[in-house]
């Protein structure tokens, strides 16, 4: 492979979901509100980054905008080449909500996506997807259960799975573990680690936990207060993966990332009260 061909591969690789000069506005009844202004960002393949910054500077726009759900006023967004006009399958969302319909099973769950996605495919082909995704997870006990005869861990484990069984270029979670209590969110970070390194899938992540953020990330973009919130500093988490929660707590490099996460969300919250 010549130099030229090198070069054109890195620079795909280095932009595989970029976002460049994107505002984002809307219309409300006292006027236009801007949520966003002057977005750049590049994100690699395989890369997992965190979304972190203070209530109302735009996180989840800015996930809904690279998922398509949302239309920037201005810039583009573009994934693998190809401009964002629209929801694809090729960027997959978790909700902090896992919306599983109650009468279906987790299988019968996740195999409405694969169904979406692979629809020329035959019913056993679908069905390996299906099982694969919920293995993938760590839920072949729990294929034949219904939402309300599982933990609420679990249930948002088959909202993972339905993500990843359609295999998808990107992982979009906003805010995913949220709703759930300590125990049970740091179970699913290390679950979600070991996920993503079979999966090698690229991920962005919405939280306002800075430990998760530090944990699970390999760059962490830190938001600027709305409204027309930016990007204001990007953060690089150089840990050694696989990373390991306990060793990481006395870790001086870990706790070094984790209070320049708290200065810059401290500082932010100064300038927002004053």
């Amino acid at each position: 492979m010549d130099t030229t061909t090198n070069t054109a591969i890195s620079k795909v690789t280095d932009r595989y979901v970029y976002i460049e000069d994107v505002d984002m506005r809307f219309v409300t009844k006292k006027g236009v509100f801007e949520a966003l202004k002057d977005i750049n960002l590049s994100i690699k393949q395989g890369e997992f980054i965190s979304l972190i910054g203070h209530s109302g500077c735009g996180k989840s726009t800015l996930l809904n905008l690279i998922a398509g759900l949302l239309e920037p006023s201005e810039g583009h967004l573009f994934c693998a080449g190809r401009e964002i006009a629209a929801p694809g399958p090729e960027r997959a969302v978790v909700f902090q909500n896992h919306s599983l319909l109650p009468w279906l099973t987790c299988a019968e769950n996740v195999q409405l996506a694969v169904e979406r996605v692979f629809g020329s495919e035959s019913s056993v082909q679908q069905q390996l997807r299906t099982v694969a995704a919920l293995e993938l997870v760590g839920l072949s006990h729990a294929m034949d259960k219904r939402p309300n005869e599982i933990s609420g861990g679990m249930k948002q484990r088959v909202g993972i799975a339905r993500a990843l069984a359609m295999e998808p270029k990107v992982l979009l979670l906003d805010e995913p573990f949220g709703a759930l209590d300590a125990l049970t969110r740091a179970g699913l970070q290390d679950e979600l680690m070991k996920i993503m390194a079979k999966s090698g899938a690229t991920a962005v992540m919405v939280t306002h936990d800075v430990d998760e953020a530090v944990l699970l990330s390999d760059r962490i973009v830190m938001m600027t207060n709305g409204p027309s919130a930016g990007i204001g500093e990007i953060l690089d988490v150089n840990l050694a993966r696989p990373r390991a929660r306990l060793a990481l707590a006395e870790d001086k490099d870990y706790n070094h990332l984790r209070s320049e996460v708290l200065r810059f969300l401290y500082e932010r919250h100064a300038k927002k009260v004053a």
